[in-house]
């Protein structure tokens, strides 16, 4: 048994050999002197022994046995050699006397044996740094293991710390495997192509669309506010049940009278008044308002309108396509065969992608392997932060939610094995056909990419090294080849449209009332609304 502080002292080594450990287990294949020698100052190694010289050379004298915990963690059970421990033991030993101060002695004089003792800690914790990682890491190549993630390392025989050399070092190691991918049926799937129409419905909604963007907000002065009316207003309010220490006070908040989600109080009141008039009222907030500072509230305004504006939206004729600025469209009906030959583009890709989309499905339900539970862990933990960016986004502020942070990762879990198992099956096929990515078709991509997106080539490509750089494009067209060559062998059955995918919406989260300026939109609609271009009278 060892004292306590003796224990903290090997809780402390251990945790510096595991790091170790993670170190070398990052690059299997490299040398252990390599990685050491990165560590230490070469001005401290002495002449290397024979007991050195093996080390160097990656050579432990140790037992090894392999426990199959499942497809994707061993166990490593790893005994080190106690004339190893000695040898490496002498050696630290050696190198600390030579530059150690110790009262009583010359620098560089004291005994061995008085150094060891003076510097217990330090000394142990190097000789373990030294071999440990190193006897890991022989296990694993020995093993042929494919080691993701951290290690978990144990020391099973306090006794082999405290008496470096007089017997062997016990360790046990668990480790995270890529699994083995065996793969069956890829080419000769069978798959439906479905391909939506384009109806005379679908062009008038997005010409009615383009009309909507086009539109100005143009000033109303020789009427009082009505529905439609975009009122520009400056409100105080005092909150009277219950009372609160704060009142609202902001300056031009654009509120559409008749609006989607404007309170009915604001639409009674704001009606009929013109610019500069004032009038006082008194909102009674609904308890599931979407703006949780005001839900259940009672709010005495005063508001004062400062602008009317209507919404004009331009007449549907040659005039107006001719304004959108588009090479080739000279008349509404020149745009309407845009809008067509456009969404029977957009139509084809979906459908392409949707019979990709089934493809991969069909691989994932052919192939149940395990998949990493860390490859799982950050996959779920990415997806969480990808729906945290998304309310932002939508102006929702996360830390003002009621969620169960730990129960959502845990109910993406799942969808992240599914992902991750899909995009592992493509990996091992693009190997089963060796199917590469050119330099070429990497620039051809940013080059796409730069002119979808409306930016340079240097923009795109300073964007992409935040994403994970060119790599990231490079996988991206490896596993569109894969699904390409997928779709190319397999059995296609056309079909008649139908929409089997009715997506999930995404759960509507209450927005917060967090300051005064998120007022000046949550106060009478509850959430922001997209607003016309202004125009000029």
């Amino acid at each position: 048994m060892t004292s306590g502080k003796d224990g903290g002292i090997a809780t402390s080594i251990l945790q510096r050999v595991m790091a170790m450990a993670l170190s070398l287990l990052n690059n299997v294949q490299s040398r252990a002197n390599t990685q050491l020698h990165n560590i230490f100052s070469g001005r401290f190694w002495p002449a290397p022994s024979a007991s050195r010289r093996r080390m160097e050379a990656g050579v432990i004298f140790m037992k090894t046995e392999l426990v199959d915990v499942s497809p994707t963690r061993k166990e490593l059970k790893i005994e080190i050699a106690a004339a190893d421990v000695r040898a490496e033991y002498d050696r630290v030993s050696d190198r600390y006397a030579r530059i150690a101060s110790v009262p009583g002695f010359r620098k560089g004089h004291a005994p061995r044996n008085i150094v060891r003792q003076r510097f217990k800690g330090e000394i142990r914790g190097e000789v373990l740094q030294q071999i440990v990682p190193q006897a890991i890491n022989n296990a694993v190549t020995e093993s042929s293991l494919n080691v993701i993630g951290e290690p978990d390392v144990h020391i099973d025989n306090n006794e082999g710390l405290d008496n470096f050399g007089e017997q062997p070092i016990s360790i046990h190691v668990h480790v995270e495997v890529f699994p083995e991918v065996t793969l069956g049926q890829y080419k000769g799937l069978e798959l439906t192509r479905r391909v939506r129409p384009v109806t005379d419905a679908d062009i008038d909604e997005v010409i009615e669309s383009l009309r909507e963007n086009s539109a100005t907000l143009q000033p109303v002065e020789d009427r009082a506010t009505q529905t439609g009316d975009t009122v520009t207003v400056d409100f105080q309010g005092v909150f009277i049940n219950p009372p609160a220490d704060e009142d609202i006070n902001v300056e031009d908040v654009d509120v559409v009278l008749g609006g989607d989600g404007v309170v009915p109080e604001f639409n009674d009141n704001l009606s009929g008044m013109r610019p500069d008039e004032a009038k006082t009222f008194i909102v009674k907030y609904p308890e599931e308002f979407t703006s949780k500072g005001l839900a259940g509230k009672e709010v005495e305004y005063t508001a004062t309108v400062s602008a009317v504006r209507v919404k004009e939206t331009p007449e549907l004729d040659d005039e107006w396509t001719k304004s959108l600025g588009e090479e080739g469209i000279e008349s509404v009906e020149a745009l309407r065969d845009r809008v067509r030959e456009n969404l029977t583009q957009h139509a084809r890709h979906e459908s392409e992608s949707r019979m990709r989309n089934e493809a991969v499905s069909k691989l994932i339900a052919a192939h149940q392997f395990e998949v990493p539970e860390t490859f799982v862990e950050l996959q779920s933990q990415q997806m969480l932060q990808s729906t945290v960016l998304d309310m932002l986004r939508r102006g929702i502020d996360p830390r003002e939610q009621e969620l169960n942070w730990e129960a959502l990762r845990d109910a993406l879990r799942p969808r992240a094995t599914e992902d991750l198992r899909g995009s592992m099956l493509l990996e091992r096929i693009a190997d089963e056909e060796q199917i590469k990515v050119s330099e070429t078709e990497v620039e051809a991509e940013i080059a796409l990419l730069s002119e979808a997106r409306r930016q340079s080539v240097e923009q795109v490509r300073a964007a992409l090294t935040k994403q994970g750089g060119e790599r990231s494009i490079a996988d991206r067209l490896r596993s569109r080849k894969v699904l390409d060559l997928i779709a190319e062998n397999a059995i296609v059955r056309d079909e008649e449209w139908r929409d089997e995918e009715a997506e999930e919406q995404p759960t509507e989260l209450n927005t917060p009332l967090e300051s005064q300026e998120v007022a000046k939109s949550s106060a009478a609609t509850g959430g922001g609304e997209a607003q016309p271009n202004e125009g000029q009278s």
